[in-house]
């Protein structure tokens, strides 16, 4: 019975400590100091603000508790390290309790709202007015 719960359990557990490593390894090597990570492509050619720019901003601050400066360098990535992190509680919870443990199964009009958001997210934050999106 225990071996039948740690075999349900090792994809979640690693999935999350991998994620936690992760997001350690950010929050030890700060992305505002030049030098640590490479350098948005898109931005260092066009100066246009990627939806991903200020990402690893976000994780660092994430990593850190700093929920205010996560939320400055980048909201989009913020909700999206809230929604891993609640799908990875649902299936270690599901794994614990011997339920299927598939993940979610987004149709295509969630994949086109998502792109449509997205390009939403990166148009407002390389206008003027969306200013307070930019990393």
């Amino acid at each position: 019975m225990a071996g039948g719960l740690a075999r349900r359990l090792a994809a979640p557990l690693g999935t999350v400590t991998a994620l936690a490593a992760a997001f350690a390894a950010v929050g030890a090597v700060d992305p505002n100091e030049a030098g640590h990570y490479p350098v948005c492509p898109l931005l260092h050619l066009t100066g246009i603000y990627c939806p991903a720019c200020g990402g690893l901003r976000s994780a660092h601050a994430v990593a850190l508790g700093d929920l205010g400066a996560a939320l400055t360098a980048n909201a989009v990535a913020v909700a999206a390290y809230a929604a891993v992190a609640a799908f990875c509680a649902r299936w270690l919870v599901r794994a614990a309790r011997g339920r299927p443990t598939a993940g979610p199964r987004p149709r295509t009009a969630h994949w086109w709202a998502l792109g449509g958001l997205l390009l939403v997210f990166t148009a407002v934050r390389n206008l003027p007015f969306g200013a307070g999106l930019v990393p």
